[in-house]
């Protein structure tokens, strides 16, 4: 299923397609997150920031600028940025 695909089943709330999502692609998600924060605990807070946003706005990732997979990785990035700023 391409990302185009999966993003027209988010938008249209299919629950099944979350958890395509996650299953492709939480590893990555996870692993970006671990490895910058330093935290297992801070890694699997942010995945599941990163997916939840995915759920409740699918529409704001747009498959014309890139990868899901990349999309996801770069929120995950962003948001451990922050985790580390923070503390």
């Amino acid at each position: 299923m391409s990302d185009m695909e999966l993003r027209a089943r988010l938008a249209a709330g299919d629950l099944g397609a979350l958890a395509d999502a996650y299953d492709r692609h939480a590893p990555y998600v996870y692993g970006v997150a671990v490895t910058v924060t330093g935290s297992r605990a801070h890694a699997e807070e942010i995945t599941q920031s990163v997916f939840a946003a995915l759920w409740e706005e699918p529409l704001t990732y747009d498959p014309a600028l890139g990868s899901l997979r990349g999309w996801l990785v770069g929120r995950a990035l962003h948001e451990s940025a922050l985790r580390t700023q923070v503390g």
